[in-house]
């Protein structure tokens, strides 16, 4: 299971390039996003404020001012995709 909602950003890394824009540097994210329940919590925010640090648009990350409209913009297979757990609550409520 993830430790934090961030974890799901890293699962789509177009939708964080397409929020951020210019300057946006998704190298600066270290782990794969096929596997984001590995992400340590610790490590998240300050890879999302590395990566976003030098953007043109925006400010880098900050939970509260960034983190809810990332949220919609996230593609939900994607975060199916990196995290099991995720992938399980799905068809959990489809299966409803």
């Amino acid at each position: 299971m993830v430790q934090a909602m961030e974890a799901w950003f890293m699962a789509d890394r177009n939708a964080l390039a397409g929020y951020y824009g210019e300057g946006f540097r998704p190298n600066a994210l270290p782990y794969d996003e096929r596997n984001i329940e590995e992400i340590p919590k610790d490590d998240l925010e300050r890879c999302l404020i590395k990566a976003s640090r030098d953007t043109k648009t925006k400010e880098k990350y900050h939970k509260t001012k960034h983190a809810f409209a990332l949220l919609g913009e996230i593609d939900p297979s994607k975060v199916q995709l990196g995290s099991p757990h995720a992938a399980a609550f799905h068809r959990f409520l489809r299966s409803l």
